[in-house]
């Protein structure tokens, strides 16, 4: 018979100098996950950075990353038969609905960063949902919401713009269609696909709200619980929505039979989603916004999305270091003084993040001001480099969401995000169709003075953002960190990591990360990190707390490193690789992968 073995008799054996030492032991094995007795050490690397979990992928023809291996690999194959960074990106996008059910989906939104090559251009694309034609402050208080939004059900759910944004995206700069790049996705929701750890953990989160809807019990539950660890999931009816997609292409999603459910869901619980609503949603190409850091340009997506959030906390560490006299380079991530410039930087941005942002389409955000060095250099004076700050309380964004990013051999490269917001959005799924609604709505303010109060027809505060950096007018890096409000403050940490520190993008993916919650003013730390700084930062002011990597966000990048000694092409145009190598990361806190070809 089995027995388990002890922690101490596993590190007796792991140390042991003979094999029969280890020989003797009796475990438990294959286990459910993890046994709470493993403690071995971690191994090291054998060069570079000795706590990098992993290294860079590195590839000519294609690659790609994301937060699941499956979704990384159907962009891989979709690269591999002659498809270019933008299919990939949908086929991913797709196979992300059906393995991280939880975060995103059919039912939610999408935001795009990306390079394209034939025109030599960044584009920026909207694939925000908005509110129903009958979402009204009047008709939120008539349903019992006069305080705070309602954070999941009917009342949050918005029109759904993934569908349109993928539709939009592969028409100007893909060349496959939804028959082929909803395949793979289509496919695995038939047969199914192994529950890890990490998505069985997420899972959970959403048992109590699924149990509120009889179509969300009958499509994401196995007997009344989340699907465990290591068994193998299906989704039929996520797979019949892919193969209606494929044969009819988006109308049947805006103006046909799957419109159709949508809006007979909506109205069985009391929404307002009309066939309209459905039918006016169209995804919008929209101008990037940038800044300078330290000679690199940094791209981000306009309001209503915190993009702008990154691009000032940027500025502040720019123009107030030296002010300050602060050098994060020279401080490092073992200094305390150095965490608390970055928590100081992103109080600030956030202040005016919650202040200005909405939909430009109903208010004026501010965002050339408010990303200006300039103005930057006004708020130096707010930050004391001994002693932490109180922002103003204000309401925490949660999140769940999807990052992923490819880029191809002709040298297109997407930044791309998309999410039904918090853990199984709304918690109500359209039957027939095996897919949740968003509740990105429970983003909207009840204050009919805010920028972003909810309104018919508005775009409500987006955490999604893709990012971007370019160098010298060329593209350099597409990345992102999915997370909800860790996003913007994430995006700050990856960048100084690089910039500042030399990090590649696997060690920055890689290094601790703090996660700041503007409302409580409570600083996260992970682990390592708080057994490094945190009684320091606490004797500065800060009020601080260990954490894992739950609320750290999901890293992803794809860099571009140019040689210019390669040999000029000789095959047809566009056959050969680009003139370099693709250097990928993929978090070690998801279960992702980045993979290359």
């Amino acid at each position: 018979m089995l027995r388990r073995a002890s922690a101490s008799s596993f590190a007796a054996c792991f140390f042991a100098a003979s094999l029969a030492a280890c020989a003797a032991l009796s475990v438990l094995w294959p286990a459910a996950a993890v046994s709470q007795s493993f403690d071995a050490v971690r191994g090291d690397r054998v060069s570079g950075w000795l706590a990098q979990t992993r290294s860079e992928v590195l590839a000519r023809n294609g690659v790609v990353a994301t937060s699941q291996p499956l979704g990384a690999q159907a962009g891989l194959e979709i690269l591999r038969e002659g498809g270019n960074a933008f299919d990939a990106a949908v086929a991913t996008a797709a196979v992300m609905n059906v393995v991280e059910p939880e975060s995103a989906g059919v039912g939610g939104d999408v935001f795009v960063l990306a390079w394209l090559a034939k025109e030599h251009k960044l584009i920026a694309l909207d694939g925000a949902g908005r509110a129903a034609s009958g979402s009204t402050l009047a008709h939120l208080a008539a349903r019992g919401f006069t305080k705070r939004m309602a954070q999941h059900g009917i009342e949050s759910a918005t029109v759904p713009g993934a569908v349109d944004g993928w539709d939009v995206l592969l028409k100007r700069a893909g060349s496959m269609t939804f028959k082929q790049v909803l395949e793979p996705a289509a496919t695995l929701a038939e047969q199914g696909f192994g529950v890890t750890e990490r998505i069985h953990d997420d899972w959970i989160d959403g048992v109590a709200l699924l149990s509120k809807d009889p179509d969300s019990v009958r499509t994401y539950l196995v007997n009344g619980e989340a699907p465990g660890v290591y068994t193998v999931f299906r989704n039929p009816d996520l797979a019949h929505t892919f193969r209606i997609l494929q044969q009819q292409g988006r109308d049947a999603f805006y103006r046909g039979e799957i419109a159709r459910a949508i809006v007979a869901k909506s109205r069985s619980l009391g929404g307002t989603m009309t066939m309209q609503d459905l039918a006016d949603t169209h995804a919008t190409w929209v101008t990037p916004i940038t800044t300078r850091y330290h000679g690199y340009d940094l791209y981000e997506l306009p309001p209503p999305t915190q993009g702008f959030a990154v691009l000032e906390m940027m500025n502040i560490l720019e123009v107030c270091g030296p002010k300050l006299g602060i050098d994060l380079a020279k401080l490092g991530p073992r200094s305390a003084e150095y965490w608390h410039f970055l928590i100081e930087a992103k109080k600030l941005a956030y202040a005016d993040l919650y202040e200005y942002d909405g939909d430009p389409d109903f208010s004026r955000v501010p965002v050339a001001r408010l990303t200006s060095q300039a103005y930057a250099a006004t708020l130096c004076s707010r930050i004391d480099p001994r002693h932490a700050s109180t922002p103003r309380p204000t309401a925490n964004p949660g999140g769940g969401t999807v990052y992923l990013t490819v880029a191809d051999r002709w040298g297109n490269m997407v930044s791309f995000i998309y999410s039904i917001y918090d853990t199984f959005g709304s918690g109500d799924t359209v039957p027939g169709y095996g897919f949740v609604l968003s509740d990105r709505g429970a983003l909207f303010s009840l204050d009919p003075h805010s920028p972003n109060v909810i309104a018919p027809h508005k775009r409500p505060f987006h955490t999604l953002i893709p990012g971007f950096v370019m160098k010298a007018g060329k593209p350099l890096m597409a990345y992102g960190v999915m997370g909800g409000d860790e996003q913007a403050q994430a995006h700050m940490q990856v960048l100084v990591d690089m910039i500042d520190l030399g990090a590649n993008p696997q060690a920055a993916s890689d290094a601790a990360r703090f996660w700041h919650l503007q409302g409580p003013n409570i600083v996260y730390l992970e682990s390592n990190l708080y057994d490094l700084v945190g009684a320091r930062l606490q004797a500065m002011g800060h009020h601080v707390k260990s954490a894992n990597g739950e609320n750290m966000g999901g890293f992803q990048a794809i860099m571009l490193q140019p040689d210019a000694g390669l040999p000029a092409a000789s095959g047809p145009p566009g056959d050969a690789p680009i003139m370099g190598v693709y250097r990928a990361a993929s978090d070690h806190r998801k279960d992702g992968e980045a993979v290359g070809w």
